[in-house]
């Protein structure tokens, strides 16, 4: 049976009001999550001057630190996107804010303002509810989006919300230079105590004001309706999926001939049963495996910026404690500024026109293409002390253009359209969940394989090390590229509801042919998994 017209309807609508309403909702939670995991390495910078009395907490602490939020949000992902199919994506949308919300002011509210050990705990304990927050939004954000858009622009409108990162990874460069230059020049004449607890202000300020935007987008979430494809393909009311969609939409998109009787559907197999890997396991599979593989070269890239400042600028010798963070922060502020925030918008606007796949691949080619032409003469770089390595920053800060303009903001997306209604948040979770741990293999195994040897006390990055890191990680982006082509299917201008009728068409028939793919190497895999499975 076809899906309700009610959806028919959204797949052709004209783009409305409601539309960027809904991008800037859901966009608010992707900037305070992008605030959030990035703001914490000139905050870690500040706490290990005011608690260290050094420029380093040290390698296991750092990547205690590191992964603790990265945890919280595979876990996050993995429970949310769970309860996103079960109970509805409004229901637990706006507990999801709430949790990052009041996350990040307890970061800042962290008890002790003396005892190193209790302040970092607090603060641990806090990062890992920040971050199951934060990982709950990325499915919930991402289905909704989904859901809401026309099926022309819907990759334009998912990567519109993903883009809102950009944003919050330069407020909060923006942030950490404004309060570090005021606490800083307030400080001046102040006694050595009350620059003390000054200072100790300062960091908990940094870390809390990140949470005001989303906070202020909390009651429009929370009047926003349940996705009209949730409504009838989940809870099977297409009627009721029709009067929600008139609330935020002009009556004259969905036309009288558009009504139907509620939609029934022959579907009944469940999740992770054998018919589900039948029809879905190829696509969780290229999904999940993006998603961990590109989060391995992102996640390992920014923190590899914080070190590369070190190396370029001379040692953090002063006795003040905002001046490595405030550097650590004007370097990501201009690399978003000038790379980030700029690939965000050139995948807004190619996305659908050129398609998922091709950027992709693209964008992992060029990435592995840069850390192999870095890493040859990574160290002639700064082995010799006169080279000007401008040059290498410039080739450097490309790579998180074509991350942007490619994988990490395709990996956000696809998942968000290649499952059934019923699975779709659960799936997306899962495919984030393994980006999360691509994530923490990264950052953790960066800290651990690229410190020097334990007479250096810091975690100031060997140089030799760091070539054969950057050799790996083009290597990574290889694997991306190949995981891409022969399994990732396209989704550009698929309706949504493809999904639903695969599904039907294979449950009324087993016999009948997969839908044909624009990627002739999905069908090549396809054709594999299919022979396998005969034997």
């Amino acid at each position: 049976m076809p899906a309700p017209r009610v959806l028919s309807a959204l797949d052709v609508a004209r783009i409305q009001l409601y539309h960027f309403k809904a991008i800037v909702i859901a966009g608010m939670s992707l900037f305070t999550d992008a605030y959030d995991l990035f703001c914490i390495a000139p905050v870690l910078k500040m706490l290990s001057q005011i608690y260290y009395k050094k420029d380093s907490v040290g390698t296991p602490l750092l990547s205690t630190f590191y992964a603790i939020a990265l945890l919280g949000a595979a876990l996050g992902q993995l429970f949310v996107g769970y309860l996103g199919d079960r109970l509805g994506r409004r229901r637990v949308y706006g507990i999801c804010l709430m949790i990052m919300v009041l996350s990040s002011f307890g970061c800042g509210f962290s008890v002790c303002t003396t005892r190193r050990s209790c302040v970092m705990a607090s603060l641990g304990f806090f990062r890992f509810f920040l971050g199951l927050g934060i990982g709950g939004d990325y499915p919930l954000s991402a289905t909704i989006m989904s859901e809401f858009a026309n099926k022309r622009s819907r990759g334009t409108f998912i990567s519109a919300v993903f883009s809102m990162q950009g944003l919050g990874i330069l407020m909060s460069s923006a942030v950490t230079m404004s309060v570090c230059s005021a606490f800083k020049k307030a400080g001046e004449r102040s006694s050595e105590k009350t620059r003390a607890e000054e200072s100790d202000i300062a960091w908990r300020l940094i870390l809390m004001i990140g949470a005001i935007p989303a906070a202020l987008t909390f009651y429009w979430r929370m009047r926003m309706p349940e996705t009209a494809r949730y409504t009838a393909l989940v809870e099977k009311n297409a009627v009721q999926a029709e009067k929600d969609m008139q609330k935020v939409m002009s009556i004259s998109e969905i036309d009288e001939d558009f009504r139907e009787e509620p939609h029934t559907s022959t579907c009944s197999y469940k999740l992770f049963s054998r018919r589900f890997f039948s029809l879905h396991g190829l696509d969780l599979f290229a999904a999940s495996a993006n998603w961990f593989l590109v989060d391995v070269v992102f996640y390992t890239s920014n923190l590899l910026l914080s070190q590369i400042v070190s190396l370029s600028n001379k040692p953090s010798s002063t006795a003040n404690v905002y001046d490595s963070a405030f550097e650590a922060a004007k370097v990501a502020a201009i690399v978003a500024a000038c790379s980030t925030i700029p690939g965000y918008w050139f995948t807004v606007y190619f996305i659908d026109r050129i398609g998922r796949v091709k950027i992709q691949i693209m964008g992992f080619f060029f990435m592995a293409v840069v850390y192999l032409a870095a890493g040859i003469p990574y160290s002639w770089y700064w082995l010799h002390e006169k080279t000007n390595n401008k040059g290498f920053m410039i080739l450097y800060g490309s790579i998180f253009f074509f991350s942007n303009f490619g994988p990490n903001t395709t990996t956000f997306i696809v998942p968000a359209e290649l499952f059934p209604a019923r699975f779709r948040s659960t799936c997306h979770g899962i495919s984030g969940a393994f980006g999360k741990l691509g994530a923490i293999a990264g950052t953790v195994g960066f800290l651990w394989g690229t410190k020097r040897d334990e007479e250096h006390k810091d975690v100031f990055p060997d140089v030799k090390r760091v070539r054969i890191a950057f050799f790996i990680l083009g290597g990574v982006c290889i694997a991306g590229m190949l995981v891409t082509y022969f399994f990732t299917r396209e989704t550009m201008g698929r309706s949504l509801e493809e999904n639903e009728e695969e599904d039907i068409d294979n449950n009324q028939d087993n016999d009948t042919k997969p839908q044909e793919n624009s990627n002739p190497s999905f069908k090549l895999a396809t054709d594999f998994l299919n022979i396998v499975k005969s034997y």
